[in-house]
């Protein structure tokens, strides 16, 4: 992980940037500043990995789907003032890339936090933004359809994306995201060890 590189180029486009070799010092870490507020997180296995939503439970109210699935719980979290999230790709030249089914995930990185973090482990980060982009459809689709469950080429075969037109398709919004949307402050939590899909 070329730290200098990230640094320069996603502080250059607004967003703060904090750097660790471990999960676990980023989770304390975020559990350190995120404190006495609302915390909605994505679906990520990257925090699941990390242990972080029962760390912030201790001092904060945490509204997590994978908690108490469905709707109700959808449209809870979008009043929450910090949200969790990774991302699918992330280049050195400073973009995040993002895919999701049903868009949660996606329409809170642009619009309702106050604050945003992005927990970003080494395994990805790719050169640029067509890199980050592929990845995002031929790495972590595949792996999240077929954690899901969903009836997809990519899901049965694990490989790379197909464009399917399957009903069970994950993949319906890309995001780029260039720079924090206006009125949000975004924070891109960047580990040196793999994490997440």
């Amino acid at each position: 992980m070329n730290q200098e590189i990230l640094k320069q180029n996603f502080e250059n486009h607004g967003f703060k940037t904090a750097f660790f070799s471990t999960a676990k010092e980023a989770a304390d870490y975020l559990s350190a500043r995120i404190r006495e507020t609302s915390v909605s997180i994505g679906g990520s296995i990257t925090v699941k990995e990390m242990g972080l939503a029962e760390r912030l439970r201790e001092n904060n109210e945490v509204i997590w789907h994978w908690d108490i699935p469905g709707r109700e719980t959808l449209l809870q979290a979008r009043d929450a003032k910090v949200y969790l999230a990774s991302a699918n790709g992330v280049s050195e030249t400073g973009e995040l890339v993002n895919i999701d089914g049903t868009g949660n995930r996606v329409s809170q990185t642009l619009y309702g936090p106050e604050k945003i973090y992005f927990i970003v482990g080494s395994n990805k980060i790719e050169p640029d933004l067509a890199r980050a982009m592929e990845r995002a459809k031929n790495v972590a689709a595949p792996k999240n359809a077929r954690r899901l469950g969903s009836a997809t080429p990519c899901a049965a075969k694990g490989d790379r994306c197909y464009d399917c037109s399957s009903p069970g398709r994950i993949c319906r919004s890309t995001v780029i995201i260039e720079r924090p949307s206006n009125g949000m402050e975004a924070e891109i939590v960047f580990v040196d060890e793999a994490l997440g899909y």
